[in-house]
């Protein structure tokens, strides 16, 4: 079939996807599609003054942008952009800069008016790396977290209006810390920043844990988990001293009620539904959770298989 009416096709089917959930009894619907076959979505930001999401494509790098009252993504950034060709993390800080992270080399970060980029920050040398996630402070710092070195990286909004190409090195270093894992598993993962400004919330997904980093000092506090653990804890939300986790190949997300100090937190609910496709990460806006439905395991980096198509944002609500 010629391209344009493959795209007519896909269009047409796009636009059949039904938003009401799967079965009854679950919270989870359809809010968004994403066009292609392969697609495989990984990150998801929010643009507070506008509402819009965007996505990114771990399988080809590709970002997709979603507007309010359209059910169909629109791509922002093709596979390739300035040589990407992965999406991992995605921010959008209070400037409207939209930052992609690439795992196998650091950071992107666009003017989403124009599209155009701004600054890039790439990890030197050849050592192992996967830069996974990112989390913006209220300052305009950015802090990256990566799943192979155990490390994060620091962006501040200086280096950022210098724009060009920087590197992209270690700020904190966690392995001392982290309970004791294999040499090839992932550590790392999910970071999320309070709005206090006072510290950090990351999570190691082999360990189960999670852990509270002072930024001004650096130092690194375990977090006292009650009623569960953040085993396979992936993208992390936070808000009004509310605690997200999603637990990727669980299918899980649970909430959690953290300490005033970010010290310790319980869990206060758990949503466990297949319908989730094994997800990656989440945002709220107006009370409702997006949660990048993956596909991992369906013919994708975890597994054989076939997804299921076209690829979606699913919309979470009671949780």
């Amino acid at each position: 079939m010629p391209r344009v009416l493959r795209s007519v096709a896909l269009a047409a089917a796009l636009a059949l996807v039904p938003l009401a959930p799967a079965h009854a009894d679950s919270p989870v619907s359809v809010a968004h599609v994403l066009p292609g076959e392969k697609v495989y979505p990984e990150g998801i930001a929010l643009d507070g003054r506008t509402g819009d999401l965007y996505a990114g494509s771990y399988n080809d790098g590709t970002v997709f942008k979603m507007t309010p009252g359209r059910r169909v993504a629109e791509i922002f950034l093709p596979s390739g952009t300035d040589g990407r060709r992965t999406a991992n993390g995605l921010k959008v800080d209070a400037a409207g800069r939209l930052w992609v992270t690439d795992s196998t080399t650091g950071v992107s970060v666009y003017e989403t008016r124009s599209k155009r980029l701004l600054a890039r920050f790439d990890v030197p040398g050849t050592a192992g790396r996967f830069v996974n996630d990112l989390a913006i402070a209220p300052d305009g710092t950015a802090y990256l977290t990566d799943s192979v070195r155990a490390v994060i990286y620091k962006v501040t909004r200086k280096e950022v209006a210098k724009g060009g190409r920087a590197a992209l090195t270690p700020w904190l270093d966690l392995k001392p810390v982290l309970e004791p894992h294999k040499p090839d598993a992932f550590t790392l993962n999910g970071i999320v920043a309070d709005p206090s400004g006072r510290f950090l919330i990351t999570a190691d997904m082999t360990g189960g844990d999670l852990y509270r980093v002072d930024v001004a000092t650096g130092a690194i506090h375990k977090i006292a988990l009650r009623g569960g653990d953040a085993a396979m804890a992936d993208g992390l939300e936070v808000a009004n001293g509310r605690l997200w986790i999603v637990h990727n190949v669980d299918d899980r997300i649970s909430r959690w009620r953290l300490s005033r100090d970010g010290r310790s937190a319980r869990v206060v609910r758990q949503v466990t539904d297949e319908a989730l496709q094994l997800p990656t990460t989440l945002v709220r806006r107006n009370g409702v959770l997006y949660v990048v439905r993956s596909q991992f395991d369906k013919g994708g980096p975890m597994g054989p298989g076939t997804p299921e198509i076209p690829f979606t944002i699913a919309a979470v609500r009671g949780i």
